[in-house]
């Protein structure tokens, strides 16, 4: 069952000091849709779309959701459109600790602990890890057991683990593909899911970048499955990403968790993994 809560609970909402119209008119051009697509797609007349966007007609409460499941806006978001609506919150943000989240937080233990011998990650919108697998932790200890101070300390943070000058990068072998594309990934779920963390993950670590990283992530077009290598203490990993997300979830935690499973791209790494699980006799 979905509780209200009150603002406080939530802190502060991205979008709200724009109000309503702006907010709508904001996901409806990230999504790509003219007002009649949107009109069509929700159900609801083109002409009130427009009044809504213009102000001239205050949504209601089950209007403001309906439209915002039409354009997937993210649970917080959501929020932050009610809130400038003037109407309550209504998805509760729980930290992953609180004994609701139990079987949410089980369920992510399990698809880790499953996917082993290979590494694992479930990572917040910001792409900071929230859990990980044995396997994911260590394969960061072989970049060095400092490799999370090193790069800035705080949250470990996926993104600054690959971009950051005392990351991972100088092991990628293939960074000239990879970089671009792993940069031109977070800008899209950035604008995609509003994600106002990532945007400022992005600022911070834009100063570190080659220029040409940066030019070339501008035209990157995305592909479904992207090995990238890797040169580590003599020994050549290749890996790709699948990433998973809880499609139903009615709280902002659970909405915004990704689980980012690796899989080896060759013979070699599966069976470099599959060895470093298997117990020593």
């Amino acid at each position: 069952m979905e509780h209200e809560v009150s603002d406080s609970m939530l802190g502060p909402h991205p979008g709200t000091d724009g109000g309503f119209p702006r907010l709508l008119r904001e996901w409806r051009q990230k999504r790509r849709l003219s007002q009649l697509d949107l009109a069509l797609s929700s159900g609801v007349s083109q002409r009130h779309v427009s009044f809504l966007e213009s102000g001239r007609a205050n949504p209601s409460r089950n209007m403001i959701l309906q439209l915002s499941e039409t354009l997937e806006v993210p649970l917080r978001d959501r929020n932050a459109w009610l809130t400038a609506a003037g109407f309550a919150p209504r998805f509760r943000s729980r930290p992953l600790e609180d004994p609701q989240m139990a079987q949410v937080m089980s369920a992510v233990r399990m698809m880790l602990a499953a996917h082993e011998p290979f590494p694992a990650v479930a990572l917040d919108r910001a792409w900071n890890v929230r859990m990980s697998n044995g396997p994911f932790d260590r394969l960061g200890a072989m970049l060095g057991d400092d490799v999370w101070d090193r790069i800035g300390g705080g949250p470990r943070n996926l993104m600054r683990l690959f971009f950051h000058p005392g990351g991972i990068r100088p092991f990628v072998s293939n960074w000239s593909a990879v970089g671009p594309l792993l940069w031109r990934r977070a800008q899209r779920e950035a604008e995609a899911l509003g994600g106002q963390e990532m945007k400022a993950v992005l600022a911070d670590l834009a100063p570190f970048q080659d220029a040409e990283i940066l030019w070339s992530a501008a035209d990157a077009a995305l592909v479904p499955v992207l090995p990238f290598e890797m040169q580590v203490k003599g020994l050549r990993i290749s890996m790709f990403a699948i990433i998973a997300t809880f499609g139903t979830a009615q709280d902002v935690t659970a909405d915004e968790l990704r689980i980012e499973t690796l899989f080896p791209a060759d013979a070699e790494t599966e069976a470099l993994f599959r060895n470093a699980a298997t117990p020593e006799r």
